[in-house]
């Protein structure tokens, strides 16, 4: 199976032993599926492109910035890893062509404007994966933010459509807290590749390559 992964920035944000564990899950993963993984930048990215737009940079320079740390935190994962290849590739074309050679391939950001979601989800209709998995930090896809509404409704399973809705409505409110943006939700109905969002630990993981029902599936 050919898969690509989202893995947010906050895996790099703790310690060596939790980018170790993420990477002897990968590897793991990687022994028998072909594994494609798109890193974010995280804290640290936040915080440069905080002091950038202090020092006057517009918000794609900016961007630049997170996509330079975004290869950082790549080159800690894949260096992590046994079955990765080192070399962090820039576009889609290098790492499909890389991943003729490795079990897996570890990439951050392409170009501004795009988060990691929609980078991962390009990547994916790229390559023509067979999933796409999101590795988020909640457990799935929620009709509200459910840190504001405790009674929001967990969706087990929902359309790409109904998320394209889903999101945009909430995409509305300022600061409103939405697990996939616009773009990716988009770019998941245009693809129509099966989509599971989890919560992101190396143990879920393993479980959604097992089937086991967590998280949310996107599907048509």
């Amino acid at each position: 199976m050919r898969l690509v992964l989202s893995l947010g920035g906050s895996v790099f944000e703790g310690d060596a032993q939790r980018i170790r564990s993420f990477a002897e899950v990968l590897d793991q993963i990687s022994e028998n599926n072909e594994l494609f993984i798109v890193v974010g930048g995280g804290k640290l990215a936040r915080e440069i492109i905080k002091k950038a737009r202090e020092l006057g940079a517009n918000e794609t320079m900016c961007d630049y910035l997170g996509i330079a740390v975004t290869r950082i935190n790549a080159m800690l994962l894949a260096y992590a890893m046994k079955n990765s290849a080192k070399k962090i590739p820039e576009n889609f074309i290098e790492a499909f062509e890389l991943s003729k050679k490795y079990k897996a391939v570890v990439m951050g950001g392409t170009f501004p404007g795009h988060t990691t979601d929609a980078t991962s989800l390009l990547l994916a209709e790229f390559v023509n994966a067979d999933l796409f998995l999101n590795a988020t930090s909640v457990d799935g896809i929620y009709s509200e933010d459910p840190k504001k509404n405790p009674n929001a409704k967990k969706f087990n399973k929902i359309t790409p459509t109904e998320l394209v809705k889903l999101v945009a409505s909430s995409s509305m409110e300022a600061g409103a807290n939405v697990v996939i943006d616009l773009l990716s939700a988009k770019l998941i109905e245009r693809s129509k590749i099966k989509t599971i969002v989890f919560k992101g630990e190396p143990e879920n993981i393993l479980k959604v390559l097992r089937g086991e029902k967590i998280g949310t599936v996107v599907e048509p």
